[in-house]
């Protein structure tokens, strides 16, 4: 019984030039006791004519690879060949051509950089033999194509095809053979053949992949531009409330100009998506949108990240683009602009007036083409006066400004936000809501809403994960909006309405957990039934509403 092979990296020594002779004979040399080149020498010369006919003559690199795997396949027997190539930019390995793979399994077969037996391969440029599959952890079968039980026996070869000091790739198969021998010629015979491929798959990475690459790119920013100018496109906003279509108006006026936007509103009023809809909908929709919180990062620190700093401008820094940088030719979105410092607040005014600004530690200034949008949920005017804000600065931010009413201003849009988020959230969640109870639409038009747009979302997206019908009912809205109908609405901070809520959302949640029985909901809370239904109907809750509906 032949010994079988450690499953470990397995390093063949072969010349890395492309001189066919030097290359053959080293081949030849390390065969064994059968001469390889008796069994394939005349056909391993006319596989190499071929490449040359289609790399030389018909710059085909398609058809050489082809005709290569056709090679190793009935060669050698082998199962299954690919061949993957490095994209440099990304750092991403990929199936560029294969035999016995169908396009779906080469969609998946990516790899990063030194991930599984492939990666590992492109990462040290060295060969890999595995000689059974199984037993190797590091085989990821990211193709999906190792699913019977035999499969598990396969051997794998992935040898690097290696330019200079650069891997442009590997060259890989797996199948059974019948012994070690058989397995180290197969080996031996894919470093010869990649050591002479390495100089025509450098080039047509250059020519082909790369620019095919490029263009896919170039394509899916053009495609996903469209999508974001249509998604965020003033007029596809929600609302249809006089206050908000005012609104809608300032955007579309102000966006395909250069002037500097200031947003103001409560906050979750949706000052970020009004400052999407001005970057998409505006003239430097092509370059890059950057978004900064002043008020998520210490003051020490906020200079440093808004305009970068140089390396050794404090003890240990590295050099650091800033988000003025990364923002070139785009738009940066200053949002709480009121929690920007003093100090950081006399660089943003030389950004406003020159465009210009200089990385801390630095002394060389750096230009910028950006538009800036800032917004803040206070009020500038009187943080001037009480001196926490320039006043210079507050009249170059408040060139343009857009006021967004909060949502209790916005009636009319409350239902139709709902209806929005309704949706949103049953994609999300797989559901099918129809829509909401009556007493619901109610609950909500009633509602002040104090945090606004971003509050009545999470309020749908709570409401719908509980929902155990096909329309949302009061008992699946939070306590706070859950207001008994029956309650004056003078009293509503009182102590009967407060306890008034919660004896509501206790009974709707024993309901609900019982799945709409009575007599189980009434001894979890240790009621009798009786009393269990005279609650319900001061509630005006009926048990039907907790049933499961039936398909």
């Amino acid at each position: 019984m032949q010994r079988p092979l450690q499953h470990k990296e397995k390093e063949t020594r072969l010349p890395r030039g492309p001189n066919l002779d030097r290359a053959i004979k080293a081949l030849g040399e390390r065969s064994g006791p059968e001469d390889l080149l008796k069994d394939c020498g005349g056909r391993l010369i006319s596989l190499f004519l071929s490449l040359g006919r289609h790399l030389a003559e018909k710059n085909d690199m398609n058809g050489a690879l082809d005709a290569l795997l056709t090679f190793i396949k009935e060669e050698f027997n082998i199962h299954r060949g690919m061949v993957c190539l490095l994209h440099k930019a990304s750092g991403k390995i990929f199936v560029y051509r294969s035999k016995g793979l169908t396009p779906e399994e080469e969609a998946r077969g990516i790899y990063s950089f030194g991930e599984g037996i492939t990666g590992r391969v492109v990462k040290t440029g060295q060969p890999i033999v595995i000689r059974r599959i199984g037993d190797e952890p590091g085989f990821l079968n990211r193709t999906k194509t190792v699913v019977k039980p035999g499969d598990l026996d396969m051997s794998f070869v992935c040898v690097p095809i290696v330019r200079g000091q650069r891997v442009l790739g590997s060259l890989s198969s797996e199948g059974w053979f019948p012994d070690d021998l058989s397995l180290e010629r197969h080996a031996e015979t894919l470093s010869v053949i990649t050591n002479l491929l390495a100089s025509a798959v450098e080039l047509y990475l250059v020519e082909n992949v790369d620019k095919v690459l490029w263009e896919r790119r170039a394509q899916s920013l053009v495609t996903e531009l469209s999508q974001m100018r249509e998604r965020y496109c003033p007029t596809s906003l929600v609302g249809s409330s006089k206050a908000i279509q005012e609104v809608y108006y300032l955007i579309q006026k102000v966006a395909t100009r250069k002037t500097t936007v200031l947003l103001l509103g409560e906050s979750g009023v949706g000052k970020e998506m009004a400052a999407n809809a001005l970057h998409y909908y505006g003239l430097k929709a092509q370059g890059p949108l950057v978004k900064f919180n002043c008020a998520a990062l210490a003051e020490n620190l906020v200079e440093s990240e808004l305009f970068g700093h140089e390396k050794g401008s404090f003890t240990g820094a590295s050099f650091h683009k800033g988000r003025f940088e990364m923002a070139d030719g785009g738009t940066i979105f200053l949002d709480e602009i009121g929690e920007l410092p003093l100090g950081a607040q006399a660089k943003l005014l030389r950004v406003l007036q020159e465009r210009a600004f200089e990385r801390v530690g630095g002394g060389s200034p750096i230009h910028v083409d950006i538009r800036v949008i800032a917004a803040t949920n206070r009020d500038l005017h009187e943080m001037v006066k009480e001196g926490l804000f320039r006043e210079d600065l507050y009249y170059r931010l408040n060139v343009f400004p857009i006021m967004i009413p909060p949502l209790r201003e916005r009636e009319d849009d409350i239902i139709l936000l709902a209806r929005h988020f309704l949706d949103h959230y049953n994609e999300e969640t797989g559901k099918a809501i129809t829509g909401f109870a009556p007493s619901t639409l109610r609950l909500l038009k009633a509602y002040p809403f104090p945090g606004n747009v971003r509050e009545l979302e999470n309020v749908i997206h709570r409401a719908v994960i509980l929902a155990a019908d096909k329309v949302i009912r009061p008992h699946d809205l939070p306590l706070s909006i859950n207001t008994p109908e029956f309650l004056e609405v003078g009293a509503a901070n009182g102590l009967e309405s407060r306890l008034a809520k919660i004896e509501h959302q206790m009974l709707a949640e024993a309901l609900r957990g019982k799945k709409g029985n009575i007599s189980a909901a009434a001894k979890e809370l240790g009621l009798t039934r009786r009393s269990m239904a005279l609650r319900m109907k001061r509630f005006n809750l009926t048990y039907k509403d907790f049933r499961p509906q039936r398909a």
